[in-house]
This record gives structure tokens, C-alpha cells and sequence, in this order.
């Protein structure tokens, strides 16, 4: 009887222990599956399909979309490069604008009025410009910044982009009114006015990826 005791206890202990590396293989099986679930699911996610869902968040979706699928190689899926190339291409169209007004300062029969509302838009869009690569500049150094010292590089670029909006809006407030209708102002407006929604669409991938990098290191 003692010896069938023992042959039962060791039955029951080789049984656990069975048992038990089953269980934690089903548990490695398990964690296996779901990282590669994951890792496929990142993969069926191409750079364009990240900047269209990246897009979503913004005022002018459609135009985020035109503006940076060019970039997709560089942006892969990767927020701060994102937010980067929304800024370059900001601050390529603000400069590009910015010369537009220039040449029309010295068109033959320009109006006295329209020809001080370019000059004051050419100073606003150089703020502007001036602002917006500060904001570049800014944005690159977050790539190793961590804590506050991201947080201050990040409010940096936030107020500078603000503040560029803000100059582009005033350009486009010089020529209001029936009195500055004309070819002048519509060509103006139409320049300035896609500036000012390219660069509100880059402040919200700025935003967008200040306040999802907060959250995972909070």
C-alpha cells in the first residue's frame, strides 16, 4: 500500500508538472500570436494610409493628403517626421508667396492702395516665413529630447506656428473691402489663403503629435 502511495504521489507530480509547461506554453503561444497579429497589422498600414489617417485630424484634410503624400518615403509612420514635412512644405509655399508679392509691387498700374497692402503683406508673410523656420529648426531638436526638455521644444514650435498663422491672416485682412477688389487682390488671396490653410494643417500634426507623445511618456 505505502508503495502504491508513492507511485500515485509521483504519477500526480509528473502530471503537474506536465500541466504546468503546457499552460506556459500556451501562454508564449498566445503572446507570440498577438505581437505578430500586431506586427501584420503595422505592415498593412503603407505611409500613405498613415498620412490619410494622420490627415483626418486636420481643418483641410484633402490638401494635408495632396501636400505630403510626396513625402511618404520619408515619413513612413513615423508622427515627428509627419509633423516636420508639414512644416517644410509651409514654409516653402509662405516663401514662395511671399516673392508672388513682391513681383506684384512693380506691375505697371498697380494702385496706390493695393501697392502698400502688398508691401504689408510682404512683411507679414516674412514673419511668417522667419516663424516658420524657427518652428523647423525647433521641431528637429524634440528627436532626443525627453521630460520638459521636449515639452519647452515643442511649446516653441506650437507659438512660433501660431504666430505665422496669425502674420498670414493679417496679410490677407490689408486687402478687405470693395474698395481693394481687383486682379491684385484676388491673386493675393488666392496665394495667402492656401499658405494659411497648409500651415493650419501642419499645426494640428504639431499638436497632434505633442499631445500623442505626452501620452505614451506621460
Amino acid at each position: 500500500m505505502i508503495r502504491k502511495h508513492h507511485a500515485l504521489s509521483a504519477t500526480f507530480t509528473f502530471s503537474e508538472i506536465i500541466s504546468f509547461l503546457f499552460f506556459k506554453d500556451m501562454a508564449k503561444l498566445v503572446l507570440f500570436l498577438t505581437l505578430l497579429s500586431f506586427a501584420l497589422c503595422m505592415a498593412a498600414t503603407s505611409p500613405t494610409d498613415f498620412i490619410k489617417a494622420s490627415c483626418k485630424a486636420t481643418r483641410y484634410p484633402e490638401l494635408c493628403v495632396e501636400c505630403l503624400s510626396g513625402y511618404a518615403g520619408v515619413i513612413q509612420r513615423d508622427e515627428r517626421r509627419l509633423a516636420h514635412s508639414a512644416l517644410s512644405v509651409s514654409l516653402a509655399r509662405a516663401s514662395s508667396a511671399a516673392a508672388f508679392a513682391t513681383k506684384l509691387t512693380k506691375v505697371r498700374g498697380i494702385k496706390p492702395r493695393e501697392y502698400q497692402a502688398a508691401k504689408d503683406c510682404i512683411e507679414n508673410m516674412g514673419d511668417s516665413v522667419d516663424r516658420l523656420s524657427q518652428s523647423v529648426r525647433e521641431l528637429g531638436h524634440t528627436g532626443r529630447a525627453v521630460g520638459r526638455d521636449f515639452l519647452w521644444h515643442m511649446s516653441n514650435v506650437q507659438t512660433w506656428v501660431s504666430a505665422a498663422l496669425t502674420d498670414e491672416s493679417t496679410c490677407l485682412d490689408g486687402f478687405a473691402g470693395h474698395l481693394m477688389d481687383g486682379n491684385v487682390k484676388a491673386a493675393i488671396k488666392r496665394r495667402i489663403t492656401n499658405v494659411a490653410q497648409v500651415t493650419s494643417n501642419a499645426l494640428a500634426l504639431v499638436n497632434r503629435f505633442a499631445s500623442r507623445h505626452r501620452a505614451r511618456n506621460p
